[in-house]
């Protein structure tokens, strides 16, 4: 009776198949606001997970856009669109989550210079830290967001308040952070303090 589903722990990490399964209505809510700031942005970083892949599919069809990204899925689903130049990076590819990782996406991303990054996190602590449980993972995130002028973050309701292993960035580093109206406002407006806009859709 009921469901059962995989949660992620400070060391284990779903895969994006399970994940494509869950809070899908809210991603797809997230999704369009995320693309709805990109502004001017000309040169977009999408993460690895499914919540990045569902905002690469929201770009608009009617803008030129080169997107880099770190997750072979989204490469593959976003190719065959006219309007985007896609990039992906190269490394050692995670099973789990079609991510690629290591030195030498980490070295690639630092040569480039992105006008948008569009980041995930497997949990928001309390703190306002982001953290994933790959430190591979971890390296390559920050990689990409150094190397970026504008930083957003991405995430459901889920990731907030959950730590996994490593943390990578601080929610400060964004500009904004969004995620659906299923975090309470009260819960919003704590990790807002740690420094930056959570915007609620």
């Amino acid at each position: 009776y009921g469901s059962v589903r995989a949660q992620e722990s400070g060391i284990f990490e779903t895969t994006e198949f399970q994940r494509a399964r869950q809070f899908s209505a809210e991603k797809a809510r997230i999704a369009r606001k995320a693309v709805s700031l990109l502004g001017r942005a000309e040169t977009v970083f999408i993460d690895e997970g499914y919540l990045p892949l569902v905002i690469g599919r929201a770009l608009p069809a009617d803008r030129e856009l080169t997107v880099v990204t770190t997750a072979l899925s989204t490469a593959a689903d976003l190719s065959t669109r006219p309007n985007l130049t896609v990039i992906c990076v190269g490394g050692r590819v995670r099973p789990s989550t079609f991510g690629v990782v290591d030195r030498w996406s980490s070295e690639m991303l630092r040569s480039m210079e992105l006008d948008l990054a569009f980041i995930g996190a497997n949990g928001v602590t309390e703190q306002g830290w982001l953290t994933t449980p790959d430190p591979a993972v971890a390296a390559t995130k920050q990689a990409a967001m150094e190397s970026a002028h504008r930083r957003i973050f991405s995430g459901d309701h889920s990731k907030f308040g959950h730590a996994t292993f490593v943390r990578f960035a601080r929610l400060s580093d964004f500009e904004c952070a969004i995620t659906g109206t299923e975090l309470g406002p009260a819960s919003a407006r704590r990790f807002a303090e740690r420094g930056t806009e959570v915007v609620r859709v």
